[in-house]
């Protein structure tokens, strides 16, 4: 287990006209190689809990363990711990401010009082996990990107860190089409050549279906539902009572079986939707 949560609670405003729960008895294991979707509702606790997980926040009362780390103790090393946990924020370009793109990503390496040779190659390797060509953009202001690469340098930022454990919330917020694919396609290749343990924060039902391996589902500050994305989007009436909706292939494939086509609806991705409609109609064309 990388990262255990236990009787989590997080209160704002404390003994005021205006406190709020925003985290309530959060229990939650996280292990190794997990890529974790987080969802729920806007006000259900997922950016509070994210926020706890390397010390930006500290629990009211519950304990929080990071890689053997009890970061809920008042003595605890953060700055190891967010060595170790890297988050990333929504809008993370907002937060770039070096005249290079080398320098940019540079920036946390240089404050761990690493080598410069070290500093250089995390540098190279950070910018290729992300596909942003080393040679031909490390001397080019980040201002002058485009969104998508201008996230991607942010993101590159917290991977220079060498963490163990990636925290995106809302990583394509206000990115156009292409722009999303940019970061979606770098979020997989960073989990599928790096083995690095990701928690997606998300409101699109669609990526967290094709992407995670297991879910997580935030209501009123609790944990309300997880387990892998079949057995969570399977619970439609569930997530609907909770504000949420499952992916639109999902819906569609469930009113087409409605109306007595006999296919699976279970279906998350497009890609399989495509096979098991073709799968479906040759076999209505054999019969």
């Amino acid at each position: 287990m990388i990262i255990t949560l236990e009787n989590l609670n997080y209160i704002y405003n404390p003994n005021t006209p205006f406190e709020k729960k925003a985290l309530d008895n959060v229990s939650l294991n996280i292990n190794e190689g997990d890529f974790i979707g987080l969802i729920g509702h806007t006000g259900s606790g997922k950016s509070t809990l994210v926020q706890h997980l390397n010390g930006l926040m500290r629990p009211t009362s519950g304990k929080i363990n990071i890689d053997g780390i009890d970061i809920s103790s008042k003595d605890a090393d953060l700055k190891r711990v967010r060595q170790k946990v890297g988050l990333v924020f929504q809008y993370p370009e907002h937060q770039l401010f070096e005249e290079t793109i080398y320098k940019d990503i540079a920036f946390g390496p240089e404050n761990l009082e690493l080598g410069e040779d070290e500093v250089h190659k995390r540098v190279q390797k950070a910018m290729k996990l992300v596909g942003l060509d080393f040679e031909v953009l490390k001397d080019r202001s980040p201002f002058e990107l485009s969104g998508g690469q201008k996230r991607r340098v942010a993101i590159a930022g917290v991977l220079a860190m060498r963490p163990k454990v990636l925290i995106l919330d809302e990583p394509t917020a206000g990115l156009d089409p292409r722009g999303r694919d940019e970061i979606l396609n770098s979020i997989q290749t960073l989990y599928k050549e790096e083995g690095i343990t990701i928690i997606l924060v998300s409101h699109s039902m669609e990526d967290i279906a094709r992407m995670v391996n297991r879910i997580v589902v935030m209501h009123r500050g609790k944990v309300a539902m997880e387990g892998s994305a079949r057995e969570v989007f399977s619970q439609v009436e569930k997530l609907e009572k909770m504000g949420l909706g499952i992916p639109q292939i999902t819906s569609f494939m469930r009113h087409y079986k409605l109306k007595g086509n006999d296919i699976r609806d279970d279906i998350l991705t497009i890609e399989d939707a495509k096979i098991e409609l073709i799968k479906y109609l040759r076999s209505r064309e054999d019969a």
